[in-house]
This record gives structure tokens, sequence and C-alpha cells, in this order.
């Protein structure tokens, strides 16, 4: 049985992979966003909630998970992070699984895997594109939201693959460092080219 080729979307953060990754929806194809089946799964009701809470007692309460505390609770512990890791992959596996058969019949799907080089999920993709803007405009957007301070942001870049060798690893880059009309141009040609290349 034949399967959409499959596009892996990842960039570092700030860089505007959800805004692409909605381009990439605008343009009919389907994306699968791995954060947001996590958000849903850990949610109130959410599947993982169970789990989680035996695992980590009191994370949890009538609105799902309590993400800051689950946070204070895996932050700088490798033990724990592969505990939790443990019980969202293989869900994430599944609702990916399930998601590819949904679209059995699409050209194209877009997997959106924030830590997709940091995990090593290019084995899951056919093809990889990078978000990508200039240091100075990803740092400007990520200090402008809440909570965000200098000495958070550099943490996270220290975890996450630098943007340099992203760039370097992948098939495809879009510029964000541009007007949203030139990024979504962007995803438009990008989008053919794959289109024209399933042909």
């Amino acid at each position: 049985m034949s399967r959409p080729h499959v596009i892996g979307l990842t960039g570092s953060i700030g860089m505007g992979k959800s805004t692409v990754a909605a381009m990439f929806e605008a343009e009919g194809v389907p994306v699968f966003d791995a954060d947001r089946e996590v958000h849903a799964m850990q949610g109130p009701g959410g599947l993982l909630v169970p789990a989680i809470e035996a695992a980590f007692p009191g994370s949890t309460g009538p609105a799902g998970v309590d993400r800051a505390m689950l946070g204070a609770l895996v932050f700088g512990d490798r033990d724990a992070l592969a505990r939790l890791e443990t019980i969202v992959h293989p869900a994430v596996a599944r609702a990916r699984e399930a998601f590819l058969a949904a679209h059995a019949d699409a050209p194209l799907v877009v997997f959106d895997i924030p830590l997709l080089f940091e995990k090593g999920s290019q084995a899951l993709v056919d093809a990889v594109v990078v978000v990508s803007a200039p240091a100075e405009v990803q740092r400007d957007r990520v200090l402008a939201r809440d909570g965000m301070t200098a000495e958070k942001f550099a943490r996270i870049l220290a975890l996450q693959v630098p943007d340099a060798e992203k760039r370097a690893r992948a098939d495809h880059v879009i510029d964000t460092g541009t007007t949203l009309e030139e990024t979504a141009q962007q995803v438009a040609a990008l989008v053919a080219t794959f289109r024209a290349g399933l042909h």
C-alpha cells in the first residue's frame, strides 16, 4: 500500500515553525502537530493523565497535567525526563500512525516535529524542511513571549541543535526573517515542487 510523502518540519524556538505549519495547511497539506497531540493527551480527561499522575504524583488535576509543575519535576533530571518520555513518546507514535492511516490517500503530509534532529526523528520522514530566521529576529520574537527571560532562552537554545547545523542538514530551508507574504510564497513554491516531483 502506498503512503503519503512525509515532510518533516522543524526549527529552533522562535523561528516561526507554527506559522509555517499553518501555511502548509493553507496549501491543503495535512499537518501532524506533535506538540498539539501531547497537549490534547495531557489536557482535561486526556489519555496520558492517569499514567503521568501515577509516575509523578500530584502533577495533575481537573485541568489535566499541570505543565509548569511537571516541567519543574523533570527539568534537569535525566531519569525523570526519561520516565516521562516512556509515557509520552509511544502515545505520540500511535497518534502519528493513526494520522498517516487517516490521510493514506494524500500525496503529501507534514510532520511538525520541534526536536526532529535532537530526537533522531529523521528516519520518520522523506524530506526535512527547516524553518529559520536571523539570530536577532529569533531573539526578539522569543523574548517578547510572556514569562521568557534571556537566561531561560539561553537554556532552551543549549538543548537544541544549533540553527546553522539544522540548515546544513535540511533538504529545504524556509526563511521566516522576511514578511509573512514572502514566507507564504516560499511555502507555496515548495509544496508545488514536492507535488510535481511525486507525479
